[in-house]
């Protein structure tokens, strides 16, 4: 399934990307899943929750994949 958000910003933190697409339920739901690498980001393993995400980026998570567009 995909998924988009809409950036409000320049970019948003994948923590917080998580969270508004509805992958995690919480800050710290989406914390554990990333550090347990469970979250990919343009095709990598990302373990920042505070990785900043920008136009095009693209999330793997749960079967689902996240678009972010500006």
């Amino acid at each position: 399934m995909m998924l988009t958000i809409q950036l409000k910003d320049d970019y948003i933190k994948l923590g917080q990307a998580l969270k508004a697409a509805g992958t995690a339920g919480s800050g710290v739901d989406a914390k554990f899943m990333i550090q347990q690498g469970l979250v990919k980001v343009n095709g990598e393993t990302e373990y920042q929750r505070g990785k900043k995400l920008y136009d095009g980026d693209r999330i793997e998570c749960s079967g689902e994949t996240i678009q972010i567009v500006k």
